[in-house]
């Protein structure tokens, strides 16, 4: 096997409650739902992750709280801890960095790592134990000539597997596919593709690009079949990544009706993001104002400012500007505010 440049994708198996579960290992064969401050029978709270015995009941990240209560009642229902879950990343991206490979970090659970090698699969099964023996976590390791591939593959064999997905590979393991397997095609995507005659991955592959523009657009239609070709990014960079912006967020247990308390939260959240620009010495240049309301429809409005600035009072005057232009008619079940930040 000669040696090449792979890129492998690593992803640590129902994190959160996998370390719950090293925290509390009595849990070790019990389904473990982590979610919101553990309480399921709170309305509009979320599955943050389930661990696999809980999945065996059809509990999955993203379910409402209250669904997953109902599918595994015998459940233990934990309360998310993000410093632990953090502090236990911490842990496997470190020791990771003691290997000779590209790290670069996705999330808290997982990673893409590039590596030269004539032994990708030795690579992946060396990285695997030293996490576990490090951290106590299992990781899932898909093996790609990109980070698409790797990613996909990844997903293969969970938990504590290795998969490998290369370009030769491609159009024999993931053309009978449905689109909604390709990283980035979600739900509603699918379905446009599906109203096209195009089901599989191998018909997005073989569509016609300038029918997907025309449907899509000349950016998405034509990356959409790029994704179904098994192309992607090849590079893997350990740069830090720096966030253009930063947003909050939240949803009321109780649809809020009262403009005020509407007009004060809106402003919390501004205030908040100004001294949070300032701490990291970032300048706002933009404000976008995010409303849901009842039962499920999300609008956005956005003010740019005149001058970038960590100033408070501005930043709060351009979130509440961007409100009023808002129709609040309607009970609002979710307000956030998110800030750009200019250029370094």
């Amino acid at each position: 096997m000669s040696t090449k440049d792979w890129i492998l994708h690593l992803d640590l198996d129902s994190f959160m409650a996998s370390v719950e579960i090293l925290r509390h290992p009595e849990l070790r064969d019990r389904p473990v739902i982590v979610g919101g401050n553990g309480d399921p029978t709170i309305p509009r709270t979320v599955v943050a992750t389930a661990s696999y015995a809980a999945r065996e009941h059809g509990v999955h990240s993203g379910m409402p709280m209250r669904t997953a209560l109902r599918k595994s009642p015998d459940a233990v229902f934990l309360p998310s801890d993000m410093p632990a879950y953090e502090a236990a990343s911490a842990h496997v991206m470190d020791t990771l960095r003691r290997f000779p490979v590209t790290l670069e970090i996705w999330g808290l659970d997982e990673a893409f790592i590039g590596a030269r090698t004539d032994n990708p699969f030795e690579l992946a099964r060396t990285l695997q134990k030293a996490v576990l023996d490090e951290t106590g976590l299992t990781c899932s390791i898909g093996i790609g000539d990109n980070k698409h591939q790797a990613k996909l593959a990844a997903q293969f064999q969970k938990p504590a597997g290795i998969s490998q997905l290369t370009s030769d590979q491609w159009p024999a393991v993931m053309g009978p596919r449905p689109t909604s397997a390709l990283w980035g095609i979600g739900a509603k995507t699918t379905t446009k593709l599906a109203d096209m005659g195009l089901h599989t991955v191998a018909d997005l592959a073989a569509a016609d690009p300038r029918e997907l523009a025309r449907r899509f657009g000349p950016t998405n239609g034509p990356w959409l079949r790029y994704l179904a070709l098994g192309k992607g990014e090849t590079t893997v960079t350990d740069t830090p990544w720096v966030p253009r912006g930063h947003s909050h967020e939240t949803t009321f247990t109780t649809n809020l009706t009262d403009a005020t308390a509407i007009r004060e939260h809106v402003a919390a959240f501004a205030r908040q993001l100004a001294g949070e620009a300032a701490g990291e010495r970032r300048l706002v240049i933009r404000v976008t104002v995010k409303v849901r309301f009842a039962p499920f429809i999300t609008q956005t409005r956005q003010t740019k400012l005149d001058t970038p600035t960590t100033d408070p009072e501005p930043i709060q005057a351009a979130a509440l500007a961007a409100l009023e232009r808002f129709t609040l008619d309607r009970a609002v079940r979710l307000l956030g505010v998110g800030v750009e930040y200019a250029n370094r």
